[in-house]
């Protein structure tokens, strides 16, 4: 385990875990879709589908991450202190 890894899941992580299980049960139909000779329209349109739910459970993770480890490493802050921090959380909104 390295010096960044928890001895307990995030709390978000279940959720992620779901999230992925379906984005890949997901996955799998559009490989059937392709081997079926789907049209690429509805092909491309699943794939959408599929690549926003990676990205927000990518998303979901790096916030988790960002609100709990990255404070817990940093400490108590004074109201002065927090403020870059307090950017920094609402700019990753933004991935």
């Amino acid at each position: 385990m390295s010096q960044h890894e928890h001895d307990h899941p995030h709390q978000s992580h279940g959720d992620i875990v779901k999230r992925l299980k379906r984005a890949e049960g997901h996955l799998r139909s559009i490989v059937t879709m392709i081997e079926n000779g789907r049209a690429c329209v509805d092909i491309a349109q699943q794939l959408h589908a599929v690549e926003k739910a990676v990205c927000q459970a990518k998303r979901t993770l790096i916030q988790d991450h960002i609100d709990h480890c990255l404070e817990d490493t940093v400490g108590a802050l004074t109201s002065g202190q927090r403020a870059p921090l307090e950017e920094f959380k609402q700019i990753t909104k933004y991935l």
